[in-house]
Protein backbone atom coordinates (compact mmCIF):
# COMPACT_ATOMS: atom_id res chain seq x y z
CA UNK A 1 0.00 0.00 0.00
CA UNK A 2 1.32 3.42 -0.96
CA UNK A 3 1.70 6.37 1.41
CA UNK A 4 -1.14 8.21 -0.41
CA UNK A 5 -3.47 5.27 0.18
CA UNK A 6 -2.45 5.21 3.83
CA UNK A 7 -3.16 8.92 4.28
CA UNK A 8 -6.55 8.61 2.59
CA UNK A 9 -7.54 5.73 4.87
CA UNK A 10 -6.24 7.62 7.92
CA UNK A 11 -8.53 10.53 7.00
CA UNK A 12 -11.42 8.10 6.48
CA UNK A 13 -10.78 6.68 9.95
CA UNK A 14 -10.64 10.14 11.54
CA UNK A 15 -13.96 11.24 10.07
CA UNK A 16 -15.90 8.00 10.40
CA UNK A 17 -14.73 6.99 13.89
CA UNK A 18 -16.35 10.02 15.48
CA UNK A 19 -19.19 10.79 13.07
CA UNK A 20 -22.00 8.20 13.43
CA UNK A 21 -21.41 6.45 10.11
CA UNK A 22 -19.20 3.44 11.09
CA UNK A 23 -15.42 3.56 10.65
CA UNK A 24 -15.26 -0.23 10.32
CA UNK A 25 -17.67 -0.15 7.39
CA UNK A 26 -15.74 2.54 5.55
CA UNK A 27 -12.31 1.00 6.16
CA UNK A 28 -13.57 -2.32 4.80
CA UNK A 29 -15.53 -0.86 1.90
CA UNK A 30 -13.04 1.74 0.64
CA UNK A 31 -10.38 -0.88 -0.30
CA UNK A 32 -13.16 -3.17 -1.61
CA UNK A 33 -14.65 -0.49 -3.87
CA UNK A 34 -11.29 0.86 -5.04
CA UNK A 35 -9.65 -2.58 -5.37
CA UNK A 36 -6.83 -1.73 -2.94
CA UNK A 37 -4.95 -4.42 -1.11
CA UNK A 38 -5.83 -5.19 2.51
CA UNK A 39 -3.50 -2.97 4.61
CA UNK A 40 -3.36 -5.56 7.40
CA UNK A 41 -3.67 -5.54 11.17
CA UNK A 42 -0.66 -3.28 11.78
CA UNK A 43 -2.31 -0.49 9.85
CA UNK A 44 -5.59 -1.03 11.70
CA UNK A 45 -3.77 -0.63 15.02
CA UNK A 46 -2.03 2.53 13.74
CA UNK A 47 -5.35 4.11 12.78
CA UNK A 48 -6.88 3.28 16.16
CA UNK A 49 -3.81 4.70 17.89
CA UNK A 50 -4.42 7.93 15.99
CA UNK A 51 -8.06 7.89 17.05
CA UNK A 52 -7.00 7.36 20.65
CA UNK A 53 -4.56 10.26 20.40
CA UNK A 54 -7.37 12.53 19.16
CA UNK A 55 -9.83 11.68 21.92
CA UNK A 56 -7.20 11.89 24.68
CA UNK A 57 -5.96 15.29 23.52
CA UNK A 58 -9.43 16.76 23.12
CA UNK A 59 -10.75 15.45 26.43
CA UNK A 60 -7.47 15.60 28.36
CA UNK A 61 -8.73 18.04 30.97
CA UNK A 62 -12.00 16.10 31.35
CA UNK A 63 -10.20 12.78 31.81
CA UNK A 64 -7.65 14.27 34.19
CA UNK A 65 -10.47 15.67 36.32
CA UNK A 66 -12.39 12.37 36.25
CA UNK A 67 -9.35 10.24 37.11
CA UNK A 68 -8.16 12.46 39.97
CA UNK A 69 -11.64 12.73 41.50
CA UNK A 70 -12.48 9.11 40.74
CA UNK A 71 -9.43 7.89 42.65
CA UNK A 72 -10.18 10.01 45.70
CA UNK A 73 -8.46 13.29 44.87
CA UNK A 74 -9.81 16.77 44.22
CA UNK A 75 -9.51 18.68 40.94
CA UNK A 76 -9.66 21.54 40.46
CA UNK A 77 -8.56 22.50 43.96
CA UNK A 78 -11.36 25.05 44.24
CA UNK A 79 -14.10 22.59 43.24
CA UNK A 80 -16.95 22.28 45.78
CA UNK A 81 -17.58 18.81 47.29
CA UNK A 82 -20.73 18.27 45.21
CA UNK A 83 -18.81 18.84 41.97
CA UNK A 84 -16.00 16.51 43.06
CA UNK A 85 -18.53 13.79 43.89
CA UNK A 86 -20.19 14.30 40.51
CA UNK A 87 -16.84 13.79 38.74
CA UNK A 88 -16.12 10.74 40.89
CA UNK A 89 -19.44 9.15 39.96
CA UNK A 90 -18.92 9.86 36.25
CA UNK A 91 -15.45 8.28 36.36
CA UNK A 92 -16.84 5.04 37.75
CA UNK A 93 -19.74 5.13 35.29
CA UNK A 94 -17.10 5.19 32.54
CA UNK A 95 -15.39 2.19 34.12
CA UNK A 96 -18.67 0.27 34.28
CA UNK A 97 -19.58 1.29 30.73
CA UNK A 98 -16.30 -0.06 29.37
CA UNK A 99 -16.82 -3.57 30.75
CA UNK A 100 -19.41 -4.96 28.23
CA UNK A 101 -17.39 -3.92 25.18
CA UNK A 102 -14.15 -5.20 26.71
CA UNK A 103 -15.62 -8.62 27.48
CA UNK A 104 -17.42 -9.11 24.16
CA UNK A 105 -14.43 -7.78 22.23
CA UNK A 106 -12.17 -10.31 23.91
CA UNK A 107 -14.60 -13.18 23.29
CA UNK A 108 -15.81 -12.48 19.76
CA UNK A 109 -13.39 -10.11 18.01
CA UNK A 110 -11.73 -12.89 16.00
CA UNK A 111 -15.02 -14.48 14.93
CA UNK A 112 -16.43 -11.12 13.85
CA UNK A 113 -13.23 -10.31 11.95
CA UNK A 114 -13.35 -13.60 10.05
CA UNK A 115 -17.06 -14.02 9.33
CA UNK A 116 -19.02 -10.74 9.48
CA UNK A 117 -16.95 -8.16 7.61
CA UNK A 118 -18.91 -8.55 4.36
CA UNK A 119 -20.51 -5.81 2.21
CA UNK A 120 -24.03 -7.24 2.55
CA UNK A 121 -23.88 -7.37 6.36
CA UNK A 122 -22.42 -3.87 6.46
CA UNK A 123 -25.04 -2.48 4.05
CA UNK A 124 -27.93 -3.93 6.05
CA UNK A 125 -26.43 -2.66 9.32
CA UNK A 126 -25.98 0.83 7.89
CA UNK A 127 -29.67 0.99 6.94
CA UNK A 128 -31.09 -0.50 10.14
CA UNK A 129 -29.06 1.77 12.41
CA UNK A 130 -30.03 4.78 10.25
CA UNK A 131 -33.71 4.03 10.92
CA UNK A 132 -33.01 3.63 14.63
CA UNK A 133 -31.10 6.92 14.63
CA UNK A 134 -34.00 8.70 12.93
CA UNK A 135 -36.42 7.33 15.55
CA UNK A 136 -34.22 8.36 18.49
CA UNK A 137 -33.46 11.80 17.05
CA UNK A 138 -37.11 12.56 16.35
CA UNK A 139 -38.96 10.90 19.21
CA UNK A 140 -36.74 10.95 22.30
CA UNK A 141 -36.99 13.66 24.97
CA UNK A 142 -33.60 15.34 24.75
CA UNK A 143 -33.29 17.30 27.99
CA UNK A 144 -30.72 15.64 30.27
CA UNK A 145 -27.14 16.87 30.68
CA UNK A 146 -24.12 14.61 31.15
CA UNK A 147 -23.94 15.73 34.79
CA UNK A 148 -27.28 13.97 35.33
CA UNK A 149 -25.99 10.58 34.16
CA UNK A 150 -26.45 7.53 36.38
CA UNK A 151 -25.46 3.86 36.58
CA UNK A 152 -28.28 2.74 34.27
CA UNK A 153 -27.02 5.15 31.61
CA UNK A 154 -23.51 3.68 31.92
CA UNK A 155 -24.77 0.11 31.62
CA UNK A 156 -27.08 0.91 28.70
CA UNK A 157 -24.59 2.95 26.69
CA UNK A 158 -21.77 0.55 27.55
CA UNK A 159 -23.83 -2.40 26.29
CA UNK A 160 -24.57 -0.45 23.10
CA UNK A 161 -20.85 0.11 22.66
CA UNK A 162 -20.38 -3.67 22.76
CA UNK A 163 -23.02 -4.07 20.01
CA UNK A 164 -20.86 -1.79 17.84
CA UNK A 165 -18.45 -4.69 17.34
CA UNK A 166 -20.93 -5.75 14.63
CA UNK A 167 -19.61 -4.25 11.36
CA UNK A 168 -21.60 -1.31 10.02
CA UNK A 169 -23.27 -0.43 13.33
CA UNK A 170 -20.90 2.46 14.31
CA UNK A 171 -19.64 2.78 17.86
CA UNK A 172 -20.38 6.48 18.08
CA UNK A 173 -23.70 6.02 16.28
CA UNK A 174 -25.18 3.32 18.50
CA UNK A 175 -23.93 4.88 21.75
CA UNK A 176 -25.32 8.30 20.79
CA UNK A 177 -28.64 6.67 19.86
CA UNK A 178 -28.78 4.95 23.24
CA UNK A 179 -27.94 8.22 24.97
CA UNK A 180 -30.80 9.93 23.13
CA UNK A 181 -33.23 7.21 24.19
CA UNK A 182 -31.97 7.77 27.75
CA UNK A 183 -33.08 11.40 27.39
CA UNK A 184 -29.69 13.11 26.97
CA UNK A 185 -29.34 16.14 24.75
CA UNK A 186 -27.54 15.42 21.48
CA UNK A 187 -24.36 17.10 22.71
CA UNK A 188 -24.46 15.30 26.09
CA UNK A 189 -25.04 11.91 24.46
CA UNK A 190 -22.12 12.54 22.09
CA UNK A 191 -19.79 13.73 24.86
CA UNK A 192 -20.62 10.63 26.94
CA UNK A 193 -19.99 8.48 23.87
CA UNK A 194 -16.61 10.05 23.11
CA UNK A 195 -15.42 9.87 26.72
CA UNK A 196 -16.46 6.22 26.88
CA UNK A 197 -14.58 5.42 23.67
CA UNK A 198 -11.12 6.18 25.10
CA UNK A 199 -10.72 3.15 27.43
CA UNK A 200 -12.06 0.71 24.84
CA UNK A 201 -9.85 2.03 22.03
CA UNK A 202 -6.86 2.03 24.38
CA UNK A 203 -7.59 -1.58 25.33
CA UNK A 204 -7.89 -2.62 21.68
CA UNK A 205 -4.57 -0.98 20.79
CA UNK A 206 -2.81 -2.38 23.86
CA UNK A 207 -4.06 -5.92 23.21
CA UNK A 208 -2.66 -6.00 19.66
CA UNK A 209 0.53 -4.03 20.18
CA UNK A 210 2.74 -6.78 21.71
CA UNK A 211 2.13 -9.15 18.80
CA UNK A 212 2.86 -6.41 16.28
CA UNK A 213 6.10 -5.42 18.05
CA UNK A 214 7.14 -9.07 17.94
CA UNK A 215 6.21 -9.22 14.25
CA UNK A 216 8.25 -6.08 13.53
CA UNK A 217 11.32 -7.48 15.26
CA UNK A 218 10.98 -10.62 13.17
CA UNK A 219 10.83 -8.53 9.99
CA UNK A 220 7.27 -9.53 9.22
CA UNK A 221 5.56 -6.11 8.90
CA UNK A 222 4.26 -5.34 5.42
CA UNK A 223 4.23 -1.57 6.01
CA UNK A 224 7.25 0.61 6.87
CA UNK A 225 7.23 2.26 10.28
CA UNK A 226 7.27 5.70 8.65
CA UNK A 227 3.94 4.98 6.95
CA UNK A 228 2.43 3.78 10.22
CA UNK A 229 3.70 6.88 12.05
CA UNK A 230 2.29 9.25 9.42
CA UNK A 231 -1.03 7.39 9.53
CA UNK A 232 -1.21 7.83 13.32
CA UNK A 233 -0.44 11.55 13.02
CA UNK A 234 -2.96 12.20 10.24
CA UNK A 235 -5.70 10.21 11.97
CA UNK A 236 -5.02 11.92 15.31
CA UNK A 237 -4.90 15.51 14.03
CA UNK A 238 -7.92 15.14 11.76
CA UNK A 239 -9.84 13.26 14.46
CA UNK A 240 -9.26 16.10 16.95
CA UNK A 241 -10.90 18.62 14.63
CA UNK A 242 -13.75 16.23 13.78
CA UNK A 243 -14.59 15.89 17.50
CA UNK A 244 -14.59 19.68 17.92
CA UNK A 245 -16.77 20.17 14.83
CA UNK A 246 -19.29 17.46 15.72
CA UNK A 247 -19.85 18.68 19.28
CA UNK A 248 -20.46 22.23 18.03
CA UNK A 249 -22.66 20.97 15.21
CA UNK A 250 -25.00 19.12 17.58
CA UNK A 251 -25.55 22.19 19.74
CA UNK A 252 -27.91 23.56 17.09
CA UNK A 253 -28.58 20.74 14.60
CA UNK A 254 -30.09 17.27 14.43
CA UNK A 255 -28.69 13.95 13.17
CA UNK A 256 -30.83 13.91 10.01
CA UNK A 257 -27.92 14.40 7.61
CA UNK A 258 -26.23 11.29 9.04
CA UNK A 259 -29.47 9.31 8.80
CA UNK A 260 -29.71 10.17 5.10
CA UNK A 261 -26.02 9.43 4.51
CA UNK A 262 -26.29 6.01 6.15
CA UNK A 263 -29.40 5.10 4.16
CA UNK A 264 -27.91 6.13 0.82
CA UNK A 265 -24.53 4.55 1.55
CA UNK A 266 -26.12 1.31 2.75
CA UNK A 267 -28.35 1.03 -0.33
CA UNK A 268 -25.43 1.68 -2.68
CA UNK A 269 -23.31 -0.95 -0.94
CA UNK A 270 -26.09 -3.55 -1.21
CA UNK A 271 -26.68 -2.77 -4.88
CA UNK A 272 -22.98 -3.09 -5.70
CA UNK A 273 -22.69 -6.30 -3.70
CA UNK A 274 -25.65 -7.90 -5.48
CA UNK A 275 -24.40 -6.71 -8.91
CA UNK A 276 -20.97 -8.19 -8.25
CA UNK A 277 -22.51 -11.44 -7.03
CA UNK A 278 -24.70 -11.61 -10.15
CA UNK A 279 -21.73 -11.02 -12.45
CA UNK A 280 -19.87 -14.08 -11.15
Amino acid sequence: MSLIHAIILALVQAFTEFLPVSSTAHLILFPWLLHWQDPGEAFDVALHAGTLLAVILYFFKDWWTLIVCGLGGKYPASAPPAEVMQHKRLFWYMVVGTIPGGILGKLFDKQIEEHLRTPIIIGVSMILVALLMWWADAKAKLTRKIEESNLRDAIGIGTAQAVALWPGVSRSGITIITGLFRGFTREAATRFSFLLSAPLIAGAVASKLPALIKLHKAGGLDLPLSTLAISILVSGVAGYFVIAFFLRYLQTRTLKVFVVYRLVFGIIVLLLAFLQAGAR
